[in-house]
């Protein structure tokens, strides 16, 4: 299992993400269609919207997740089929490059591009956003939810185990608004990731605490995170600001909402340099949990 994640790691590094016919944003088209069928009558009751959310994630869920169990047992052939669904559950290489044009247009002084691009990385308004901050930000959350939550997937579950937890992932980014649409209907989506994520989230925070500033992620991570409103969200980002000594949080404004965040971390706002900082806290980050797989393989088979 070791070789492939480390096939899966590089494969991503490589080639980066489909640029054309990505699997997950056809499922993203898909899960659009089903939330409009299932989410169609606002003067609902709670009660019904939440049983109308619960059917349509699992008619999203249960026959993808069924495939790849099946294709995962062919002999020989599931190995690479294992490989190939890791490699497009991981977002390693993605990250990068959606965060590094938000950095050569601010070091080019050109505000309207990179709220351009950070508009790629966030759901809140671009607009009304500090952009280095907010690209930190959604450096340090999706390397939870874009790879270290994908590689901990694989290793519980193989190939399918990690499209299950993308699929799962995707769906609460699309449904796990508390807005009056997805505030029910979205709520299984948003609880189910909820659980997928509660222990990648805190071995991610683990990870960026080891590869930066420790006591200070630790220190942040136990004292703030708490007061943040996503229980996975507020570890990961807690220890990345502490382990990049910055300070993060504070208003956000979502679809046109002001939302009060408290801050997190501890030191300056970030600068330009501090979102290349973040990618390498994940980029290190992946390489320190291959190496583990890798000498845990070659001490067991020694």
């Amino acid at each position: 299992m070791s070789l492939s994640v480390l096939t899966a790691v590089v494969l991503d590094w490589l080639l980066g993400e489909p640029r054309h016919r990505h699997p997950l944003v056809g499922f993203g088209q898909l899960a659009n269609f089903i939330e409009k069928k299932f989410n169609h009558d606002p003067s609902s009751s709670p009660t019904s919207c939440r049983w109308r959310g619960i059917v349509a994630l699992l008619t999203l869920l249960l026959p993808f997740t069924a495939a790849a169990i099946v294709l995962s047992l062919i002999p020989y052939l599931g190995t690479v089929v294992g490989v190939l669904m890791l490699y497009f559950a991981i977002g390693h290489k993605s990250l990068h490059d959606h965060a590094r044009p938000v950095m050569v247009a601010l070091q080019n002084n050109d505000d309207h591009e990179a709220r351009r691009q950070v508009s790629r990385m966030v759901s809140r308004d671009s607009a009304a956003l500090d952009i280095t901050c907010a690209t930190t930000e959604s450096v340090l959350e999706n390397g939870n939810d874009g790879v270290f939550g994908a590689l901990f997937w694989f290793l519980i579950a193989g190939g399918s185990g990690a499209i299950l937890y993308r699929l799962v992932n995707t769906l609460d980014a699309m449904w796990g608004y508390r807005n009056d649409r997805f505030r029910y209907f979205g709520w299984a989506a948003a609880r189910l990731d909820d659980v997928f994520n509660f222990i990648p989230a805190r071995l991610t925070a683990i990870t960026y605490a080891l590869l930066g500033n420790t006591s200070l992620a630790i220190q942040c991570w136990r004292r703030q995170a708490p007061a943040w409103d996503s229980p996975n969200a507020g570890p990961v980002m807690a220890a990345g600001a502490g382990a990049l000594a910055i300070t993060l949080g504070g208003p956000a404004r979502y679809l046109g909402e002001w939302h009060q965040r408290p801050l997190l971390g501890k030191g300056e706002a970030p600068q330009i340099n501090d979102i290349e900082s973040a990618l390498g806290l994940v980029r290190h980050g992946v390489w320190l949990w291959t190496g583990c797989l890798l000498i845990t393989a070659g001490l067991t088979y020694a």
